[in-house]
């Protein structure tokens, strides 16, 4: 039985961590952090599989604040980098650095944030500086290394944060060009939301007899999060999802598309129809991004639009709502999705609008989850039982995205629009009377 600290002072932490935690509200560890800060402090390796919204993030941050302080050595010249975090995204990394800065508040510790997207000579000057932890996405990373602006030489800690998501965006053979440069004597902290074969892979060639941690039953689903399906025609959704938000008074609503040019296409429509709303994804400006986020962050942006990969940085204590305009075509990324809410402790509500085409999609994520989710039908949405399925292309709903079908004033299906047939056409039930169809 692992024992459950009941305040971070008991966890080992300096009094000046501590004061900086309080500051920040939290007064009792979460399980990730309960298991990882002594795991970490103690100086081994370590393998800890935690969903987002566990509290990981500080899980790390603090015990390496604790050692690299605890184990200052005075130094001629300018301080070497000590630790290094690599980071899937761009928010997630300024997000991370955030933490430490806010963490370290009170102590002689330096960082900086080092990510695409943004000039690199402003980065290049703050390195001729001191910098003890440096955050960075991998890419960004091996730019400086490669006109060698940084030195790595005197790393001791490593830490691989949201190592499946790494994965999944190819960063593979970029961290591994980064391993082979560090020291080889140095502690490593390996953080996945899921121990894919590829992971296992991984923390075998990186990790030196990790403790093994992982706090949350591997694909689970957050118990605080209410999760519901919305059956609607395909060409309806942007309607639906406005009647919602209107109809609940919704504030700081995620939706996730599943394209960029849906993405924009969507907060270009919602904002039309009078709910403010911008799109966030890989192809926007990091200013544009950042301020994107600001403005959800705060409230003043009703809705942010994101596609998967944006998305997975955005770290918003207590954000009420995330809808799946689109269901992801990888049935993980739905719990990666609506893990954005119904965090640290918060309540949340994971709202779907699934049509024909995603059906099988859906069937995916509650194999997954090993739950089925309850399904509300809107008075005045139902499904038009005429349409037929049709294939996802390039991520897309046919009738989605190009505008077409999409506005208020459009045929409806089964009306001369698209996806009107001569004939009814039986298709999957998505009420739970007698189980869905196949």
């Amino acid at each position: 039985m692992i024992f459950a600290a009941r305040s971070f002072a008991a966890l080992g932490l300096s009094d000046e961590l501590v004061r900086a935690v309080t500051e920040r509200g939290y007064t009792e560890p979460t399980p990730i952090q309960a298991q990882a800060i002594p795991a970490v402090l103690s100086g081994g390796d370590l393998l800890a599989g935690a969903q987002t919204g566990t509290g990981k993030t500080a899980g790390f941050t603090l015990p390496i604040l604790h050692r690299l302080t605890a184990s200052a050595k005075p130094t001629t010249g300018k301080a070497p980098i000590r630790a290094l975090i690599l980071i899937p995204t761009r928010e997630l990394a300024a997000q991370v650095e955030e933490s430490v800065r806010e963490y370290g508040k009170y102590l002689k510790i330096n960082s900086m944030t080092m990510i695409g997207g943004v000039n690199i000579n402003p980065q290049i000057s703050r390195l001729k500086s001191r910098v003890d932890i440096l955050v960075a996405t991998p890419g960004r990373l091996l730019d400086h290394l490669q006109q060698k602006t940084v030195d790595l030489s005197h790393v001791e800690i490593l830490v691989l944060d949201e190592a499946d998501r790494m994965l999944d965006m190819g960063f593979i053979r970029d961290i591994k060009k980064i391993l082979a440069i560090l020291p080889k004597k140095r502690q490593n902290l390996l953080f996945s939301a899921t121990f894919s074969d590829e992971i296992k892979l991984l923390a075998d060639g990186l990790l030196n007899n990790p403790a093994m941690i992982e706090v949350a039953r591997r694909n689970a689903t957050a118990e605080l999060i209410t999760q519901k399906i919305y059956p609607v025609d395909r060409e309806r959704k942007r309607e639906l999802l406005t009647h919602l938000i209107k109809e609940h008074n919704w504030h700081q609503v995620l939706v996730f598309t599943r394209t960029k040019h849906g993405a924009n296409k969507l907060a270009e429509q919602l904002d039309k129809d009078d709910i403010p709303s911008l799109a966030i994804h890989g192809n926007k400006s990091q200013a544009a991004r950042t301020r994107a986020l600001a403005e959800f962050k705060t409230g003043k942006l009703q809705v942010l639009v994101a596609t998967d990969i944006a998305a997975r940085g955005i770290d918003i204590i207590e954000l009420p709502h995330v809808v799946n305009f689109e269901m992801p075509n990888v049935a993980e990324d739905y719990v990666h999705r609506i893990g954005r809410t119904g965090r640290a402790g918060s309540e949340g509500e994971a709202s779907s609008l699934v049509c024909i085409d995603e059906h099988k999609l859906l069937r995916d994520v509650e194999r997954l989850t090993k739950r089925e989710i309850p399904v509300v039908q809107v008075p005045g949405f139902e499904p038009d039982p005429r349409i037929r399925a049709e294939p996802i292309l390039n991520g897309m709903n046919r009738g989605q995205g190009g505008g077409r079908g999409q506005g208020r004033g459009q045929p409806r299906a089964g009306a001369g629009g698209r996806g009107a047939t001569s004939k009814p056409v039986v298709r999957p039930p998505l009420h739970r009377s007698g189980g869905r169809g196949r």
